[in-house]
């Protein structure tokens, strides 16, 4: 009795499919994304009638260039948008459960996916391939149509963005990211005790526009006022990770699928919240660097 080459291509197919699965939500960031991706490279494949030598390596080169033209069709989006939204790619999809979604973040490291949004298309797929899955640069390089040694340039440069290290000396880092992560998980439990411990007295809290909720002030003083404010975005701050945000502790709550939708900058003086800043225009968020935490 004859094995249907489909079947065999259907079961090896699915072996593989949750690492398929794996890389292109790391370079996408989309659940859905990269399941479009992962059910396009099934369809090359089962539409394949020639040998395939290296199973692994053709569909992992398959799926890292559809992602690669997902990205860089991103990239010429935000080229001609005027706001973040304009680029922002929609992860709740037809099919695709918002819980599982955050799920999937969460395995992978939402601070992660927020950074890697970060980085060019090339940069992206150089990283992600080599860095998290020890993919060779030989092997990398046919896929972005550059040398292994470019390739390897590119790796280079994204994770020196991705863990570009901090601007201030140990004590002051950490002093400052104890009193970011005190404030966020103060606003997560709408702890205002909490809050009002970590904010001085003449704490003042400035914001984008594009930030704030309609008849919200652009500028709020106080530690009370503050403080109420903070809780009356206790939704959103569940969502905040924390990175380095121009070489110092910060807050980002990411859009849909992990850039920024907003920054939190803070000033901090012996232990407590100074002054903090909501960076929204798409100007401003674009100039911050973001970075992972040691």
């Amino acid at each position: 009795m004859r094995t249907d080459p489909t079947q065999v291509s259907a079961r090896a197919f699915e072996q593989r499919r949750d690492r398929l699965r794996g890389v292109a939500f790391r370079m996408l960031g989309s659940a859905a994304e990269a399941e479009d991706a992962v059910q396009e490279a099934w369809l090359r494949l089962s539409g394949n009638d020639t040998d395939i030598a290296d199973l692994d390596g053709w569909l992992t080169t398959v799926v890292s260039r559809i992602c690669l033209d997902v990205l860089r069709a991103r990239a010429r989006r935000a080229e001609v948008t005027t706001s973040f939204e304009g680029s922002a790619r929609v992860a709740t999809g037809a099919g695709v459960d918002p819980e599982a979604e955050a799920l999937r973040a969460d395995s992978v490291g939402r601070a992660l996916l927020v950074v890697l949004d970060t980085l060019g298309p090339e940069e992206r797929v150089a990283f992600v391939l080599h860095d998290l899955f020890a993919v060779p640069f030989a092997e990398i390089a046919p896929m972005l149509g550059r040398t292994p040694a470019t390739t390897k340039k590119l790796a280079s440069r994204a994770r020196l963005r991705v863990h570009a290290p901090a601007r201030v000396e140990p004590a002051r880092l950490l002093a400052h990211q104890a009193a970011v992560t005190a404030f966020v998980q103060a606003a997560r439990e709408g702890d205002l005790g909490g809050l009002l411990a970590v904010l001085a007295p003449d704490v003042v809290r400035t914001a984008d526009p594009a930030a704030l909720s309609p008849g919200m002030a652009l500028v709020v003083r106080g530690a009370r006022a503050v403080a109420e404010g903070a809780l009356a975005l206790r939704r959103r701050s569940r969502e905040a990770v924390l990175l380095l945000v121009d070489g110092t502790p910060g807050l980002v709550v990411p859009g849909l699928t992990g850039g920024p939708d907003f920054v939190v900058t803070f000033r901090v003086r012996n232990g407590r919240i100074t002054a903090y800043d909501v960076v929204a225009a798409p100007d401003r968020l674009a100039a911050l660097t973001l970075s992972l935490l040691a």
